[in-house]
Order: C-alpha cells, then structure tokens, then sequence
C-alpha cells in the first residue's frame, strides 16, 4: 500500500518541505533508504545520513535546518521518533485490518462474535467461546470451549487458547504460544510412579497483555494463573501454573517461573532467569539475565547472579570471584614462607 507526504503529514500533524504527492511504500533506516520508502532522522549521529539517503520522505524534528540541498521531503514534527512510532502503529494496523471469515474453519453453533471480526483458514473455536469486536484470529488457531476473547485482540496464526481461559482487550498472543495447558502437576506413589493432578483452573490475561511466540501459560491447579494489565511477555517464557504477574511487569525470552510464585507490578526481568515456586517478589525488581531466583525478593531490589545477590553485591564480589586463583597462590606462598621459618 502507498502512502503520499499528504497523508502522512496528516496522520502526524506534520509539515511538509518538498513534494507533498510523492508517495511511499516500505520503511527504511536512514542510511539505507532507497527511492519509494520512507525513514526518519531523531539521533542527531545520524544527521550526516540525511545528505546522502535516497529515501523518498523522512520524518525530522521541527527544529531540523538543512545546511546543504536534500534529495528527500521532508515532514517535520515535534518529535520525530515519537511520530514515526505513532506511524508504524498505524501501518500495522491498516496491514492487520482483515474481516471476514476465511473457509475451511470450524465454529461450534454456540460460539460468538462481535463485528470486525477475522477468522483465518484452518481455525477452531469450541462451545460457548465469546469473541468481542474487532477481533482478528490468524489461521490455524485452536480456541478451546467457553473461552472469553476481549476487543482489539490479535491472535497470530497457530497459537493456542484451552478451555475456559480469559483474554482481555487490546492482548497481542503471537504465532506458536500456548495459554492453558495444563501445569506440571504430579503425586509420587509409593511404587515411585507419577500420577497426575488433575488441573481443573484457568488462565487470566487482563487488558493489554502481549504475549510472544513460542511462550506457554500453564492453567491453574485450582483457580487461576493471572497476568494482570499491560503484562509484556517475550518469546520462549514458560510460566506455570496458579503464577500471578503484576500489572506492566516486563519478562525477557527464556525465563522460568515455577508454579505458584506471585510477581509485583513494575517489575523488569531478564533473559533466561529461573525464578522457583512458591515465593513473593516484590514491585519494582530488577533482575539481571541468567540470575537464578530462590527466595522472597522485597520491593525495589535489584539482583543478579545464581543464586542471585544484590547486585552491588554482585559485582564487588565478581572482583573476587575473578581472582581467586591469584589469591589461592598467594596463600599457598604465604603459607610455604611460614613453614620455612
């Protein structure tokens, strides 16, 4: 799809230098833009780039005074990272912006929808699902029975929602994630076998939640695993059952939270960080990647290691840590020096 330096000017309230009919349609960095797309210029390092990019338009702060000729028309704004931002949001939005229902599907005679909606090939919505308004479900997604789906929501194509979940408005679920399967819950018997507990709860995403390809949400044992409001959830991230996570906590790929842990609001998280079952942490944490988690975290501390320390802690330790073999030596000569006098 195209747009004009017309149109973009706007839908960003800008203004424009140069030809407002030329047109666009792709996006570029500015040192690598090409005829026909489109970049912008908010680190002044690369303000070097805007003299020589073949970019057809790129979007500048208002305060932007060329010092030589430009073979690129300008839209300038108040800010301009900000706008391009608000630009690529409308982009995916126009991109994403299907209605209809595609066939083969299967829809149980009892499942609903509100208007707007998209439903892609090879898709599966159970007894009793509920689907709010402008809603858009990617080919081959399972939505299990009485599944409740909010407006605005997105569901990438091969995600999976079991029985009974709880989705609000305004969640992104991307490709290959799975909501609801059942927790990692086993009794020992007294031949040493496993037998399973049954998972009889649910999962709870509230308003705003994303969660990224490849990430499962185990189902609660008894009531309900909750991720609360603006919750941002990277790809690959295991979260087990009867975990509550507080409102716009951030957790980075590769992490584990083992069952029945409750995370604070606010919260950021690292990559591949292993947090165990059962324990409280705080609002506000942070958490180094690859930090390994074990006890109750209090409001506002900041950790790294495994287990993991205070990171100030940490990191003067690391001093040592680093030294250890020079230190070994030097008790090992102190000692020899003792023995021969």
């Amino acid at each position: 799809m195209k747009f004009t330096a017309t149109q973009i000017a706007g839908i960003l309230e800008g203004e424009i230098e140069g030809n407002p009919e030329i047109a666009v349609d792709k996006l570029a960095k500015i040192e690598e833009g090409e005829k026909g797309s489109l970049t912008f210029l908010a680190n002044p390092k690369y303000t070097s780039y805007i003299y020589t990019t073949k970019a057809s338009i790129t979007i500048v702060n208002k305060d932007f005074v060329p010092d030589q000729d430009l073979d690129t028309t300008l839209i300038k704004v108040d800010d301009a990272y900000q706008s391009f931002s608000k630009l690529l949001e409308y982009y995916n939005q126009v991109k994403n912006n299907k209605t209809g229902i595609e066939s083969p599907v299967f829809m149980a005679e009892s499942a609903s929808y509100g208007k707007d909606f998209y439903l892609g090939a090879f898709s599966y919505l159970g007894n009793n699902v509920t689907i709010g308004n402008n809603v858009k479900i990617y080919p081959n997604v399972y939505v299990g029975d009485n599944v409740t789906i909010g407006d605005d929501v997105v569901v990438f194509a091969g995600a999976k929602i079991y029985s009974e979940s709880i989705i609000g408005k305004d969640c992104v679920i991307h490709s290959g994630a799975i909501i609801g399967a059942d927790g990692f819950g086993f009794t020992p018997n007294e031949e040493g076998a496993y037998k399973k507990v049954p998972q009889t709860g649910n999962v709870i995403l509230e308003d705003s939640v994303d969660v990224g390809a490849g990430t499962t949400i185990d189902r609660a044992t008894l009531g309900s695993t909750i991720l609360r409001k603006g919750v941002k959830l990277d790809n690959q991230i295991q979260i087990a059952h009867n975990v509550e996570i507080g409102e716009h906590t951030a957790i980075a790929a590769q992490t584990g939270i083992a069952g029945s842990t409750k995370i604070g609001k606010n919260c950021l998280i690292g990559g591949q960080v292993g947090i165990v079952g059962h324990i409280v942490i705080g609002d506000r944490v942070r958490i180094q990647a690859q930090s390994g988690i074990g006890r109750n975290v209090k409001d506002d501390e900041v950790l790294q290691g495994s287990p993991a320390l205070n990171y100030g802690d940490y990191n003067k330790s690391y001093v040592h840590f680093k030294n250890l073999p020079k230190l070994v030596n030097r008790i090992n000569e102190l000692e020899k020096e003792k023995n021969e006098h």
